[in-house]
C-alpha cells in the first residue's frame, strides 16, 4: 500500500501536524488502526506528565505488603497476594526468573 503525508489537527493544542507516509507505514506494521490525535510536542508533554505517576489513570500505584516465599523478608508488591501463590521480593524474583 502506498501512503501519502496527511495533515491532522492536534486534539490538544489545535495546531496542524503532518502524519508522514513513513509514520503511517510504521503504524500499519504494528497493527495500529487509529491515526495519532496529538502532535509530537503534545504527545511528549503527555508522556512526561504521566511518566512517573504510577497507574494508567495517573493515580499512585497501590502497593501491598507480602512476605517473600523464598527468603522470608517483608516486601511491597503491586498486586493483591493470594493464598497458595508464592510471592517473591525483587531480589528473589530476579533469581527465580533467571533460573527458568
Amino acid at each position: 500500500m502506498t501512503y501519502q503525508d496527511k495533515q491532522i489537527q492536534c486534539s490538544e493544542c489545535g495546531n496542524s501536524f503532518t502524519f508522514t507516509a513513513r509514520e503511517q507505514e510504521f503504524f500499519a506494521s504494528k497493527g495500529y488502526t487509529n491515526e495519532p490525535k496529538r502532535c509530537l510536542n503534545c504527545r511528549q508533554s503527555r508522556r512526561n506528565t504521566r511518566g512517573n505517576e504510577g497507574g494508567r489513570d495517573g493515580a499512585p500505584r497501590q502497593m501491598f505488603t507480602a512476605v517473600c516465599a523464598q527468603c522470608g523478608k517483608e516486601c511491597q508488591v503491586p498486586f493483591q497476594p493470594r493464598s497458595g501463590k508464592p510471592v517473591y521480593c525483587s531480589d528473589c524474583y530476579t533469581a527465580v526468573k533467571s533460573a527458568k
